[in-house]
């Protein structure tokens, strides 16, 4: 894989953006690629208009916000999943380990009990999930005791109290209108992305890619264990802190969009391990490359599949649950 890994970055990058075309022309609406090709450079250099003109209005504003939406989350999603196992030496690790989920599902819950449009409940989503964190954080600091496994801890004791939380929400909502918004925003979905989404947590999340990238080999240094790590120079603390802090940045944001979206951040990184194997350096771009034609797939599996959209998180799970059954099986094959 070491001689072929760029030429298999570089396919996969055409096959993400062969599937950004072809989801732009899926739906009730059919438009060939090549004329969504069409209608989107139009907007950057003049080209005479061949299509009809509602399809337009339909990739522009309807199809490429949500496309590009999907692939942002489905990128950070895998990203931070990719560096949580990478942080935490452990392939197990889900990006939802210090209740970031939880804790925007609260936040959401509470937007959405108060009556909040779109805005507020993605505010409170995001607000929910970088409380849930620090709290989280903060534990370890009160019991003077900063390993990982008190981290690891204070993560499930956080997520433990943000579930009851949430059936108490639960409890409360109106089962008629409250409580089916709740239940489908846990579910994950995409309906709703415009835009504004695009605009509004596209930076953070590009950002905090842009970090992991540059930190890449450092959390191969990292995963080497503290003791090498220092002896190697690095700074393990501010290092491994810094890495969460943008995982945990790439989960919140996405969150905050889709709702929850179960076994990205736990099957892509996976999945690409057994690829390119444990480097870091290969492991965390690949992995922001499939995590994006993943949930993209899955997006528009959602969209066409049916007349009423189904909630992302199923279609994951039933993808996701035996694939990654198959990859462990496999990898127990491998080592027997």
């Amino acid at each position: 894989m070491k001689r072929k890994y760029p030429v298999f970055m570089m396919g996969m990058i055409g096959v993400l953006f062969l599937l950004i075309l072809t989801a732009c022309g899926m739906g009730r609406y059919y438009i060939s690629p090549f004329d969504v090709f069409k209608i989107i450079l139009s907007r950057i250099i003049f080209i005479p208009e061949t299509w009809d003109p509602q399809a337009t209005g339909i990739v522009l504003t309807l199809r490429l916000p949500r496309i590009i939406t999907a692939v942002l989350v489905g990128s950070a999603m895998a990203l931070s999943g990719a560096a949580y196992q990478g942080v935490f030496k452990n392939p197990l690790v889900a990006p939802d380990m210090l209740g970031v989920s939880s804790g925007a599902c609260v936040g959401a819950s509470i937007g959405i009990l108060c009556g909040g449009g779109g805005a507020v409940i993605q505010t409170a989503a995001f607000l929910g999930g970088i409380t849930a964190v620090l709290t989280a954080a903060s534990i370890p600091k009160v019991m003077r005791n900063h390993s990982m496994v008190m981290l690891v801890l204070a993560g499930i004791i956080v997520g433990g109290v943000l579930d009851s939380m949430m059936g108490l929400i639960k409890y409360l909502a109106d089962p008629d209108t409250q409580l089916a918004e709740i239940t489908h925003w846990q579910l994950g979905s995409l309906t709703k992305a415009v835009w504004a989404d695009v605009f509004y947590m596209g930076p953070p999340i590009l950002l905090a890619m842009a970090i992991l990238l540059a930190l890449r080999w450092r959390i191969n240094i990292l995963s080497l264990g503290e003791e090498e790590a220092k002896t190697l120079g690095t700074d393990v603390r501010k290092t491994r802190g810094l890495v969460i802090i943008c995982a945990t940045l790439l989960t919140a944001s996405s969150v905050c969009i889709s709702g929850t979206i179960g076994w990205i951040g736990l099957v892509i990184p996976h999945f690409v391990r057994m690829l390119a194997g444990s480097d870091n350096r290969k492991v965390i771009p690949l992995s922001v490359i499939l995590g994006a034609i993943f949930l993209l797939g899955i997006d528009t599996i959602a969209r066409v599949l049916t007349s009423a959209e189904l909630p992302l998180s199923i279609l994951t799970g039933f993808v996701g649950a035996p694939f990654y059954f198959y990859l462990l099986l496999k990898q127990r094959m491998r080592l027997s």
